[in-house]
């Protein structure tokens, strides 16, 4: 069986019958999306229109936090009929989250599974997706992987870092990946050593395309370059880069090595799946599902082209709302329309937040996630920022709401640093009341002034 042929198999019978047995409706999705794409502006915005006046209903009925509040407000689900209306809605945020957690649950839910974010902003947040969420996330991934000419079935490699993915192999994904051709490589501890076996098993898989962070898949390259070994051959059709902000340095060199377009997406586990980019370069926010809206410092609406905060309100999550929600992430909305012809209108002025990498004592590099995670998963922690000033000595600046944690988790702490770091690096644990934003007024959770070795 040719790869196309397999590709047809995977993507029009095995994947349908894989998500069918989840009992999620992605095929329907995505076919409303395909169809949808090429509508013209207005006419989303029609579609998006429908689908928040419906969205909006559900939620007033079912989830007891949005009945309160529209009490609260004297609205009604009339009132608001367009994204210009959810400005009568009060901001979301991870505390508002976190502190009604119990009331974001609609009472006509059906099963929900616990997600929490990465925790690169410090403050990790714990919620619910239910199969409606997920069924459109899958949805507007896929309609997006097909935009360049590859399909699920290809040969995929997958760089990637969280714990969420890496420890749920268990036999049956395994077969599962194996059966739609992912194969799944941990982004952590980036030694020289692994960064060639990377590039080996790239070598030996000739995957059509590249999924992961743009970091992992810079470093990739750069270690490539210097070895001068030559990927260019291999047939990779686009490599998919996501989760932190793409540099235009690490789009150029990866398209170097690798001969290949780089497509660049947005989103996250809480907003959703944004936007991704096309071959003919504009970032398509998946509008059909989300509305975007771009704030000021203040919160206020900005004109299109002007950059601001990304807000969000994904229109498949009626069983546990994200209405309003803030990402901390800056952009701008596009006054322009893409060439490719798609009616979905466009970010621009990118600028999400980026994780950095750390260094070793020994010399290794490794995802700044590998020591965010030691830190997430601490309830006790409300907020955190490293910063490795050098190679043996890196500081851990800590919120807790006692301003002091007990000896033991002191302990771990600063076990698993040096488990990651090396022995002789002194870690220093700091207590502060909040963690300062940058001069940019962003925040950043990991910075390391180390140059690799």
């Amino acid at each position: 069986m040719s790869t196309s042929l397999y590709t047809k198999l995977v993507a029009g019978l095995l994947f349908p019958l894989h998500e069918w047995l989840k009992k999620h409706h992605t095929v329907k999705e995505f076919k409303r999306l395909e169809q949808s794409q090429w509508q013209s502006s207005s006419d989303i915005a029609s579609i998006q229109s429908q689908r928040l006046q419906a969205f909006i209903q559900s939620i007033y009925q079912h989830v007891p936090y949005y009945r309160e509040l529209f009490k609260k407000l004297s609205l009604t689900p009339a009132d608001i009929r367009t994204a210009a209306d959810l400005t009568k809605l009060p901001f979301l945020t991870k505390d508002v989250i976190r502190n009604h957690f119990e009331h974001f649950k609609a009472d006509n839910a059906g099963p929900l599974k616990r997600f929490n974010t990465g925790g690169s902003s410090g403050q990790p947040l714990v919620f619910l997706l239910g199969n409606e969420r997920v069924s459109h996330d899958v949805a507007a991934k896929w309609r997006a992987t097909r935009w360049w000419n590859v399909d699920i079935g290809d040969k995929e490699i997958v760089a990637w870092g969280s714990p969420i993915e890496l420890t749920k192999q268990d036999k049956i994904k395994i077969w599962r990946d194996k059966l739609f051709r992912s194969t799944l490589i941990p982004a952590f501890d980036l030694t020289e050593t692994k960064l060639l076996d990377f590039i080996k098993q790239i070598q030996d898989t000739k995957p059509t395309m590249l999924f992961g962070y743009p970091s992992v898949f810079h470093l990739i390259a750069q270690s490539a370059v210097k070895h001068q070994i030559d990927l260019t051959g291999l047939g990779i059709q686009v490599v998919f880069v996501t989760s932190e902000r793409l540099y235009p340095y690490q789009r150029e060199l990866i398209e170097q090595v690798f001969n290949a377009p780089v497509a660049n997406g947005y989103g996250g586990r809480d907003a959703g799946f944004i936007a991704h980019q096309c071959p003919a370069g504009g970032m398509h926010i998946s509008a059909e599902d989300i509305v975007v809206e771009i704030v000021d410092r203040e919160g206020k609406p900005v004109e299109k082209g002007v950059q601001g905060e990304i807000v969000v309100t994904h229109l498949a999550t009626s069983e546990f709302p994200f209405v309003r929600y803030r990402t901390g992430d800056i952009a701008a909305l596009s006054t322009q329309c893409c060439s490719c012809g798609r009616g979905l209108p466009l970010l621009e002025q990118l600028e999400g937040r980026s994780t950095d990498f750390v260094v070793a004592a020994n010399g290794t590099m490794m995802h700044g996630l590998a020591l965010i995670y030691i830190l997430r998963d601490i309830p006790a922690i409300d907020g955190f920022k490293i910063t490795q000033h050098s190679l043996l000595h890196s500081q851990v600046q800590i919120v807790t709401a006692n301003n002091k944690l007990p000896a033991e988790t002191e302990a771990v702490i600063q076990q698993q640093f040096k488990q990651r770091l090396g022995q002789d690096v002194h870690i220093d644990i700091e207590y502060v009341a909040e963690i300062a934003p940058e001069k940019s007024g962003k925040y950043r959770y990991v910075i390391s002034k180390v140059v690799p070795l």
